[in-house]
Formats: C-alpha cells, structure tokens, sequence
C-alpha cells in the first residue's frame, strides 16, 4: 500500500498527554510516520520554522502531505476519517451514540480537571516524580473525575464503550495521574487505567518517553 507522508511533531520530552494520544491513534491505525520533536524547553514552538507549520504553537502537529493539524482530538477524528474502518483500525466506537460520547469524554478531560492537571503533571506518568498533596482544588477535581468515570465504566468491563477507542487511552492518562502518584482510587479505575496502560500502542510511546531520560 502507498501511504502519505506523515510527520508528528512531539515535544522533546515526549511529556505531552496531547502527542500522546496522537501518537497511539497512528500506531493504531498502523500508519507509517516519521517523530519529530519540539525543545519546548527552549520554545522552540516559537521558532519561525515550527511556527509556519504549526497554527497554534502548541504541540502535537501532524502533517499529512500538505495537510498540517493541531489539536489532538480534531487530528484524531481527521486520521478516522481519511483512514477508516475495516481497512484500518477504529479509534472510535462502531455505534453513532457511543462514538458521541467518546468525543464527549475527549473535549471535557482537555478542558476541565485543571487543578488536577497542575498538581500532577505529566512528569508523575512519564518520569516517576513526586508532588505535594492534593489542594482542595485538586480533591475537588480528583473527586469529579472518579464520580464521573465510576458512572461512565460498566462494572466487568475494561473498555468504556465495550471495545476499545481512543477515549480510552486519553481518560487511562488522566486517571493515571493519580494512580501513578499513588493517590486513593477505587479498586476498578485503577485496574482500569492499569489494563488501559498496557496496550501496547502506549507501551511504544512510553518507551519512547523512557529514551529522553
């Protein structure tokens, strides 16, 4: 098969939950591309070069061809639609419903959970580092994920929406948050972020986390 060209840029540390999920939806669909990487260190995401591809300065960017995305969730429906089902695996669910909430799930953990997200970063998945305990905010919010994914997740399954989606793996970094630091947590998030955590599309992106240390 010819495949595009395909080009995900990541941040250097590979830190990013947003790359990530970019990264394991290519993996997925098993489409060839080349990683490249942004010092955001160093902003690089400021550099006139990377700043002519990237219409956000943020990381991730994809480029397909003449085709140049950001924002993880748009990049991920675009790869579902130009890649689709049988011919490539699905990152979101056969049913029109559940796919709905799927990308439900995707927009609320990319803009809510902010006191989570700051008093553990990325650096507790992807570098074992440790922070002080949780404000009230951040209870507040680990409250507000457990309630919600206690109400998402059916007892027995390790799915959300009994297969796999992309979703999946966003809500298992989340969570993860938590676990990792080893913050309490219901005995079924943390077997579910625990299943979530060994596919092997994520197992690809941490080692590659794993290399930058």
């Amino acid at each position: 098969m010819n495949y595009p060209t395909i080009t995900l840029w990541s941040d250097s540390c590979f830190f990013s939950p947003y790359a990530m999920s970019v990264y394991v939806a290519l993996t997925e669909k098993g489409i060839p591309f080349t990683l490249k990487r942004v010092d955001l260190s160093q902003n690089a995401q400021w550099d006139d070069e990377y700043r002519a591809l990237s219409l956000t300065c943020r990381v991730p960017t994809l480029q397909i061809d003449d085709v140049l995305l950001t924002e993880s969730s748009a990049i991920a429906e675009y790869l579902e639609e130009r890649f689709p089902a049988p011919e490539f695996e699905r990152l979101y669910p056969r049913d029109r419903e559940k796919r709905a909430h799927a990308r439900e799930v995707q927009a609320w953990l990319r803009s809510d959970l902010m006191a989570l997200r700051s008093e553990r970063p990325t650096e507790v998945l992807f570098a074992g580092e440790r922070f002080a305990p949780l404000t009230p905010a951040g209870e507040q919010a680990a409250n507000k994920l457990i309630a919600a994914v206690q109400r998402l997740l059916p007892d027995g399954q390790q799915n959300l929406f009994g297969e796999w989606s992309i979703a999946d793996t966003d809500l298992a970094v989340m969570i993860n948050r938590l676990a990792l630091h080893g913050d309490a947590l219901p005995v079924k998030l943390q077997h579910y972020a625990e299943f979530q955590w060994q596919r092997a599309s994520v197992q690809l992106w941490l080692a590659e986390s794993g290399k930058t240390r």
